[in-house]
């Protein structure tokens, strides 16, 4: 028999999933919740130490790569850190406006237009733009890995074993 507590640590998992797809939720720490509350109900037992431990590194990798793979991957394209955070700004808030298109049109707009304010080369800023956005849903991707892997290790750990 499944609880509510269960029900309830299992429906933030399939959040946690499902946040990594959504701007601004936060699916690693939706899925840290879920594997924590289960944690907690079970009396420390469920999932098991050696579980908690690689489930809690998914969870960390998660909340890092939302919070700088984005940032990153335009740095690594050659965009400032002036750059970063204005596209990221202007970013989150197209996307508010207009949904998730509008974060990566932004994004990328906003690091060409600046980067070929601040260094006057097409090819450069075209590159620092396509990395950034590039990075973003790179970024996605792995969230959605990270976050899925969690929610399939729980449940195979604490249901199956």
């Amino acid at each position: 028999m499944v609880d509510a507590i269960s029900l309830l640590a299992v429906a933030l998992l399939v959040g946690g999933v499902a946040g990594t797809l959504v701007p601004l939720v936060p699916g690693g720490l939706l899925s840290l919740s879920g594997v924590y509350l289960y944690w907690w109900h079970s009396g420390f037992a469920e999932p098991g130490l050696l579980a908690l431990a690689v489930f809690t590194l998914l969870g960390v990798l998660t909340v890092v790569t939302e919070f700088f793979g984005g940032a990153a991957s335009a740095r690594f394209g050659g965009a400032s850190w002036q750059t970063t955070a204005v596209a990221a700004a202007v970013g989150i808030a197209l996307m508010l406006v207009t949904g998730p298109l509008g974060l990566l049109v932004g994004l990328f707009g906003t690091v060409f237009v600046l980067e070929f304010v601040r260094n006057g080369d097409v090819n450069q800023s075209t590159r620092s733009a396509v990395y950034a956005t590039v990075g973003v849903l790179a970024s996605t991707a792995a969230q959605f890995l990270f976050t899925a892997t969690i929610l399939v290790g729980f449940l195979v750990t604490v249901f199956l074993l």
